[in-house]
């Protein structure tokens, strides 16, 4: 089980108490003293595995971990205890599809004009704002065109040199020779280079894994589908990898002990995948009733991503776009309600990157505007987001020997889920990261 490393460099990070922004100094772990004892208190804690609502909550964290949770727990002498007055105590949030190295804007171009290195700064500040909006796990689905950079970002926050969530990270993407990502509609004598690492057979896919796992990738992420069209109402997006290919990545996978994601929108290629064994089906659009059935079978995790296409179903150029993108919207809800009868196993991952990085807890709340049950909801974004990154029995429960990684809600989720969107306090690894004042 991973555990990250312990913080080398503290780091400033913005703490709201009294409204005024607080930065630790730049001193090493072993010139600072022991963190005394941190007791949360809240009005209501969610067992999310249960339920179960406590009122009040508190949590008793000693170091990186929790020690207790209930409703009263041991005050040890010298701990610090933070009163969040009428919040719900969470674990923290966990987005299992994101691309740190995206932004709002053109994703062609951005990949095209923008260096790596600005790229990377810019993901830098991308994590920092998902951890503020408490989000503090995430799965990174490729850097589109950055390679193996998402590495550097992943293992700077390990060691504390930059805030952000703990992160399992791809690299690039896999792709086939003019498939889904691979620059279309540019001048073919520029040689414009696709977003996504080639690969055009089976052995040529177990190449790249080796190469990225190499360069410290946590696992693969494949384009098995695209480019998308709605024809009559129907959902028609061609696939890329055979059957056959994708066991082959999946058994290269298991050989280096990680696992395969595969960009999916719908049929054949999400069956492709199923049969394959894949991890995990991201957009998971079209899924038939043989390929949901042998994802319930083999424990296979649809990600919907409906953030994505609410985003872009509201913000195209042209009023043709936004009519294509909301019909494929309405599609995939219908979709959804389906999938949620057939009773698939669904992971909480929003496509962030293209919208604003820190306002992807709007995933949370279309879930359940569109079928799910807020706690169904919370669950599948905890307890299977702690388990698709591979962190189960670590994250994802307010339970004892868990890290640290708390956030606090206004009102309660199980009523309105929306106030996931709205975080005001959020603890990583038993740091305080941001702390809003309570109202007078």
């Amino acid at each position: 089980m991973h555990k990250p490393s312990k913080p080398v460099f503290s780091f400033c990070v913005r703490v709201l108490v009294a409204g005024l922004p607080v930065c630790a100094g730049a001193t090493t772990a072993a010139q600072q003293p022991a963190n005394p004892p941190i007791v949360l208190h809240a009005a209501r804690l969610l067992e999310v595995s249960t339920g179960n609502v406590l009122q009040p909550g508190e949590v008793l964290v000693e170091g990186e971990r929790i020690q207790a949770v209930g409703t009263a727990v041991d005050h040890p002498q010298g701990a610090q205890v933070i009163d969040l007055g009428d919040t719900t105590l969470l674990p923290g949030l966990i987005d299992a599809h994101v691309h740190l190295f995206l932004h709002p804007g053109a994703e062609d171009l951005q990949t095209v004009e923008e260096s790596v290195p600005r790229r990377t700064i810019l993901a830098e500040q991308a994590a920092k704002a998902d951890l503020m909006a408490g989000f503090t796990a995430e799965r990174d689905l490729g850097t589109e065109g950055a390679g193996s950079a998402s590495t550097a970002v992943r293992d700077a926050i390990n060691q504390g040199i930059i805030p952000g969530p703990r992160l399992r990270v791809s690299a690039n993407a896999i792709d086939i020779l003019g498939g889904h990502e691979d620059a279309i509609g540019y001048n073919p004598a520029q040689h414009v280079l696709s977003n996504a690492d080639y690969a055009n057979t089976a052995d040529e896919i177990v190449a790249v894994m080796r190469e990225q796992h190499k360069e410290g990738s946590d696992f693969a992420k494949i384009y098995q589908t695209g480019p998308d069209k709605m024809i009559d109402g129907v959902l028609h997006t061609p696939y890329q990898y055979s059957e056959a290919q994708l066991a082959a990545a999946v058994e290269e996978a298991h050989r280096l002990g990680t696992y395969v994601a595969v960009h999916a929108m719908g049929e054949p290629g999400t069956l492709y995948a199923a049969q394959a064994g894949v991890a995990s089906i991201e957009h998971a659009t079209q899924l038939s009733d043989e390929t949901m059935r042998l994802m319930k079978e083999k424990g296979i995790f649809a990600v919907p991503t409906f953030t994505i296409f609410d985003y872009f179903a509201h913000h195209r150029e042209s009023q043709d776009q936004t009519a294509a993108e909301a019909a494929m919207l309405d599609y995939k809800i219908a979709e959804f309600k389906k999938q949620i009868a057939f009773g698939i196993s669904f992971a909480v991952g929003s496509d962030v990157g293209p919208f604003p990085h820190g306002t992807q807890a709007h995933e949370l709340t279309l879930m359940v505007r569109y079928g799910m049950k807020p706690l169904a909801v919370l669950q599948a974004d905890m307890l299977n987001g702690a388990k698709l990154l591979r962190w189960e029995g670590q994250i994802g429960e307010l339970k004892p020997g868990y890290y640290a990684d708390i956030i606090a809600v206004p009102g309660n989720p199980l009523h309105d889920i929306s106030v996931v969107e709205h975080v005001s306090f959020v603890m990583k690894n038993g740091e305080v990261i941001r702390q809003e004042a309570l109202p007078r």
